[in-house]
């Protein structure tokens, strides 16, 4: 059904300069829905026959340039649903309207975004954004340019750079989904059209590949236990003994991982039981401690710990008080673990890069001499 646009001066409501407002009436379905001018006539000197001021109205020339101009928005926008082949509510027309898109290019978009998820303490969604940022600004060597230029030509370069940068498939569809979120999200917050959506025909789901297998054998859990750490390095480093023990304590634990690790505090632990909430999804995990995961925990206790403090040397309670804080702090743990890890796997001759996540994926099994070899290693 057509939509209809009309002036009109409301007879029946005076201002308090005597003069009565001018308001644009839209008619569709059946329905009325009014909108402000922010003008308004002396009743006398407006035409209701022709809805129009008359020649003698002051204001004349004014008053027809902004009625021409709100109501050639309405009607650009009435045709724009014709074309997108969208039917569309009067409310839907107002809001597309007097909300129109904004002028914000992709950097400012970006970082706008960023202190919003942080302000709500979203630090991970904020990461990802942070570092599609940096992706996308050694790709482009800017970021002053709008959502609308990202087409289809603009996503087959930026694939073709990330693979010359040596990326896998799962490491550009990463990328690539980020950027999807980002745009649909910039569409949602009126910064874009939905018209300039070029995912369509560029499709992310393409970018998979089969990952290998990240478990590992009982045997080389062993070996990883009774490791001989002197001969992993020949200089100190205190992350090759702890990022061992995060290793056992995840296989040992029901594969938790490392963020939830660093914030155990030990009043989570009592009477040999594990009790803490998932950072990711807020679930209660409680299960029976192994003797040798508590022995880890004995090995960092602090004679004068109190029940508040972390269990692992990662987190400190007076330093790391904000999210921000901790979120960094763990970020910057996990690369150092993770890079000792590699290095003991590289010792034993593993043939997948050893991580935390690794042990995620390992089976556990407690046998007697699994527990002959915590006694040689822990004591």
């Amino acid at each position: 059904m057509n939509t209809y646009l009309d002036v009109v001066c409301y007879r029946s409501k005076i201002l308090a300069d005597g003069t009565s407002p001018i308001m644009l009436r839209l008619t569709k379905d059946g329905k009325r829905k009014y909108i402000s001018l922010h003008l308004s006539a002396n009743q006398s000197q407006w035409d209701f026959k022709k809805n129009s001021p008359k020649r003698n109205c002051p204001d004349r020339d004014a008053i027809l340039a902004v009625i021409e101009s709100k109501s050639r928005q309405y009607r650009e926008q009435i045709t724009q649903f014709k074309v997108e082949g969208k039917d569309y509510t009067l409310e839907t027309l107002v809001q597309r309207v007097e909300n129109p898109v904004r002028q914000m290019n992709f950097g400012e978009y970006l970082d706008n975004l960023v202190s919003v998820l942080k302000a709500e303490n979203r630090y991970g969604y904020a990461r990802n954004i942070v570092e599609l940022k940096a992706s996308v600004l050694h790709f482009r060597k800017t970021l002053d340019f709008y959502f609308s230029d990202i087409d289809l030509r603009w996503l087959r370069d930026y694939e073709l750079y990330l693979r010359g940068k040596g990326n896998k498939a799962n490491t550009i569809g990463i990328r690539f989904r980020a950027l999807r979120m980002l745009y649909n999200r910039a569409i949602t917050d009126r910064v874009v059209k939905r018209d300039s959506y070029p995912f369509d025909d560029f499709k992310v789901s393409e970018f998979h590949e089969q990952t290998m297998k990240r478990a590992i054998s009982k045997e080389d859990i062993k070996r990883i236990m009774s490791l001989e750490l002197r001969t992993v390095t020949t200089y100190h480093s205190p992350y090759l003994s702890l990022g061992r023990d995060l290793f056992l304590f995840s296989y040992l634990s029901c594969g938790i991982n490392l963020t939830d690790m660093a914030r155990l505090r030990y009043c989570d632990v009592f009477e040999g039981r594990l009790s803490y909430h998932r950072q990711k999804t807020g679930r209660l995990i409680s299960f029976q401690l192994q003797p040798m995961a508590l022995e880890i925990i004995e090995k960092y206790r602090k004679p004068e710990a109190t029940p508040n403090d972390y269990v692992f040397p990662i987190l400190d309670r007076k330093v790391h008080k904000t999210e921000m804080q901790k979120r960094e702090k763990i970020h910057k743990a996990m690369k150092a673990t993770n890079k000792a890890l590699r290095r003991i796997g590289e010792q034993l001759g593993i043939p997948i890069d050893l991580t935390t996540y690794v042990a995620r994926h390992c089976i556990f099994s407690y046998s007697l001499e699994t527990r002959i070899l915590q006694k040689q290693t822990f004591r």
